[in-house]
Order: structure tokens, then C-alpha cells, then sequence
């Protein structure tokens, strides 16, 4: 004889109406975490798939850069890896210019350089350290000394490993002089300076650890290192192939702008986050209509704006850097965001202790606001660094003020296009890799900068 099963069942007791029921139990609850699981796992898979989508046209034109133009002619072709590796592309780009020997020649006697700068600095700063008066007085003309001295070592080194007159470049010397104790001694002021009230007042704030000083060295002879192989470029001057003057017009371009164009949308950012004046309302509603129309509207007014300066064809690369930063102050929400997140009572703080809005700005928000300069200075780099439009606008033609979004453009706007296509790729792996280089770097300051900027304020 079977078995009846008995069915289970929940007892309820209404005690409203004073009887007990019996009704079948109800459905088990999902479990929480293992919907949690689901929907993470949704997710992640959406977003590899995404992500998978958007690198597959980078990772065939880096497959094809490695496609020799010698070996294999044709741009479309029905396979993707190439049937023999090559640097013919690559090769291309740099024919005709003297680069690799350059940059070897260059980076000896920038760390040379930066080295005897360095240690001149030391010298001068412990010297001045040692002083009744803390070579308050002294410290300009020590600091001078110390940087030309600096300076005659990497003109005597340049002179020799680059082989070039200084008769003939004596104006650039004094020039590359001036701006060279300018810059260096800003530099050294930074490395020699002790630590602020002003610094030490924040909360938060690590006044110095064991390894300070180092990391101050460092940064420092980083610095004069980049100076030493601008003042090289510009004494001794490298045989450039085409494509490397597209490069260099793109990179100046792009350094002079994000310097530009970071100090001017902080100082406006700052302003209209922490003064409150006559008109501040109308100026911000004003530039926020004036962002609803395109730039482009103006572009017909620039160029011959442009065209009666001397700025154009010939003179692209000042005449491109004046348009983007003639009105980049307009850019000022996400930095004013991120600044009206900062507490005023630091401010307040500061200005009770005597410190006037030039220093509050440069001594308390600045080293409160790393993530957003940081985020400004991309957003600023990457703007030129892939402009096409107005790039082809103001060079009109003339191929020696092209940068490479355009150079590389025409390269495959000729008749002869299907051979270009590979030497195409390879300039445009090596477009993306100081971009690819940089959000790595700086990938956790730009998430911060965009998230902390991005309230109402």
C-alpha cells in the first residue's frame, strides 16, 4: 500500500473572524544575493561586449601598421593579420630625418644638465640656509648664478655632441637664457620654499615624510631634463621628415593650449565660485547661451581675423593656439563645481591670517584641487591633439603647418590612397599612444575631477 503524500500547508488564525485556515504555502523569495549576481553579471558581460566592440578598429590598425606597403600593396584586403610582420610603415615616417640619433645626443646632455642644475640649486639653497637672514636678500642672484651656470653647461654640451655655431644662434642663446633662469627659478623657489602656515592649516594636510625630499628632488630634476631638450630642440634643431613636423606642430599645439587655457579656466572658475560681485549672475547666464551655438558659426570671422594677423598657412600653429584659447574661460562649469565642493571656511580661515585671494587660490584650493587641474590639463591636451576642422581651416594648403589629424588625412584623400592606407595606421598608432599614455597615468585624477565637479553649485 502507496504512501499519501501530505501536502504542506501554513496555518493562519483570523482572529477577526475567530477560525483557523489552512492555505498552501507561497512561492520561496529569490535570494537577494543571487539576483545581486544576476544583474552583475548582466552588466559585465554588456560592458565587455561594449568594450570588445570599441577596440576591435584599434586592434586592426595597429595589425596593419605591421603591414609592409613594400610587400604587401593595397589597402583593402580580405585578411586581417598580416602575412609577414614589418616596420616599413614605421620607418616611413621617420625617412629623411635624423630623429633617433637626435634624441640619443638629447637625452645625454639633458641629464647631464639637469643633473649640474640640481646640484647648483642644493648648493645655493644649502648656502643660503646657512645665512644670519635666511638669504632673503641673496636669494635671486643665487639662485641666477646658480641656473646660468647650469645653463653655460648645457650650451658647451649642445656645441659639442650637436655640432652647431653659437655665433649663428646667439640671439636664440640669450633668448632660451632669459626664459630658462625665468622658468628654473620658479622651480627651484618651489624646491627650496618650506612649508607653508598656510599649507599645514588644511586638514588632512601631511606636512613632510621620510621621503619629501627625494620625491622633491625628482620632480625637480624632471623638470629641468624637459626644459634642457626644449632649449636643445630650439639651439640644434632636428632634420625632420614630414610626418614629424606634423608631429610637432600637433604637440605645440596642444602643450601651449592646455598650460593657456588651465590657467584661465581656474582663475574663472575660482572667481565666480568665491567672489561674489556686481554682474556675476549675468556673466554666467551669458556664457551659458553663448555655449548653446556651435563654434564652428564663427569659423569664416576667425580666418580672415586670423588671415589679417599673419596668422594663417605659414603662421597656423600661433593662429590655432590663439582660437582655442581665446575662448576656453567659457569651460568654467566642472571646475566651478568641484571648487564650490571646497569648504569657504578655509578661505575665510586664510584671509583672517593674512593671506590675500592670490594666495588662498594658489596655497589652499590649489593643492585641495589636484583632481580637477588634472582633468582641466587633458581636457585641454586632447581638444587640438585630434582637431581636424579648424586645423584644415586656418592651413589652408600650406602642408608645413598641417598637424597630423590633417596630414594624415590627405595622405588617403590622393589618388594613390590604397598605398597610404598601411603608413596611414602607423601614423595613427602613434598618434593615440602620448592620449593612451596619459589617461593611464592620470586615469583616478580624471574620474575624481569629473565626478567631484559634477554638482550644482
Amino acid at each position: 500500500m502507496s504512501e499519501k503524500k501530505i501536502p504542506e500547508v501554513d496555518i493562519v488564525v483570523d482572529e477577526q473572524a475567530g477560525v483557523i485556515k489552512e492555505v498552501k504555502p507561497q512561492q520561496k523569495l529569490r535570494s537577494k544575493k543571487g539576483h545581486e549576481r544576476r544583474v552583475n553579471g548582466t552588466i559585465y558581460t554588456v560592458l565587455t561586449v561594449m568594450s570588445i566592440v570599441w577596440l576591435v578598429p584599434f586592434v586592426f590598425l595597429v595589425l596593419q601598421s605591421f603591414r609592409s606597403y613594400k610587400l604587401e600593396k593595397g589597402g583593402m584586403v580580405d585578411y586581417l593579420l598580416p602575412k609577414q610582420f614589418s616596420l616599413d610603415n614605421y620607418a616611413f615616417l621617420f625617412e629623411g630625418s635624423d630623429f633617433f640619433a637626435w634624441l640619443g645626443r638629447a637625452v645625454l646632455v639633458g641629464l647631464v644638465c639637469a643633473a649640474a642644475c640640481c646640484l647648483l640649486v642644493h648648493l645655493a639653497g644649502k648656502w643660503l640656509d646657512g645665512r644670519d637672514d635666511g638669504g632673503k636678500a641673496a636669494r635671486p642672484a643665487a639662485l641666477g648664478i646658480a641656473l646660468c651656470a647650469g645653463y653655460a653647461v648645457l650650451v658647451a654640451m649642445t656645441a659639442a655632441l650637436h655640432g652647431f655655431s653659437l655665433a649663428g644662434s646667439l640671439l636664440k642663446a640669450v633668448i632660451l637664457l632669459a626664459v630658462f633662469v625665468l622658468v628654473g627659478f620658479i622651480i627651484a623657489r618651489v624646491y627650496l620654499k618650506q612649508d607653508s602656515k598656510l599649507l599645514r592649516s588644511i586638514p588632512g594636510y601631511v606636512v613632510e615624510d621620510r621621503h619629501e625630499g627625494l620625491k622633491k628632488l625628482c620632480a625637480m630634476a624632471a623638470e629641468f631634463w624637459v626644459m634642457a631638450l626644449i632649449a636643445q630642440y630650439v639651439l640644434a634643431p632636428m632634420t625632420t621628415s614630414q610626418y614629424l613636423r606634423w608631429y610637432g606642430n600637433t604637440l605645440t599645439i596642444a602643450l601651449f593650449t592646455s598650460v593657456i587655457q588651465t590657467v584661465i579656466v581656474l582663475s574663472v572658475s575660482y572667481s565666480l565660485s568665491r567672489l561674489r560681485f556686481k554682474g556675476r549672475k549675468l556673466i554666467m547666464n551669458t556664457v551659458l547661451v553663448l555655449g548653446l551655438f556651435p563654434g564652428f558659426l564663427t569659423m569664416i570671422t576667425l580666418y580672415f581675423l586670423l588671415k589679417q594677423m599673419g596668422l594663417t598657412q605659414a603662421g597656423a600653429v600661433p593662429g590655432l593656439i590663439l582660437i582655442y584659447c581665446a575662448s576656453s574661460g567659457m569651460g568654467y562649469y566642472i571646475s566651478k563645481g568641484f571648487f564650490d565642493t571646497i569648504p569657504k571656511s578655509l578661505d575665510e580661515s586664510a584671509r583672517i591670517d593674512g593671506a590675500t585671494r592670490f594666495q588662498v587660490f594658489l596655497k589652499i584650493i590649489m593643492p585641495l584641487a589636484k583632481p580637477i587641474v588634472i582633468y582641466t590639463i587633458l581636457m585641454a591636451f586632447m581638444a587640438p591633439w585630434g582637431d581636424y576642422v579648424f586645423a584644415s581651416y586656418v592651413a589652408f594648403g600650406h602642408q608645413d603647418g598641417y598637424n597630423v589629424a590633417v596630414g594624415l588625412y590627405n595622405w588617403v584623400n590622393t589618388n594613390d590612397y590604397q598605398n597610404y592606407f598601411t603608413r596611414f595606421c602607423a601614423g595613427g598608432v602613434l598618434v593615440a599612444v602620448p592620449i593612451t599614455a596619459l589617461f593611464l597615468a592620470l586615469q583616478k585624477y580624471y574620474v575624481e575631477g569629473v565626478t567631484g565637479g559634477a554638482v550644482k553649485g
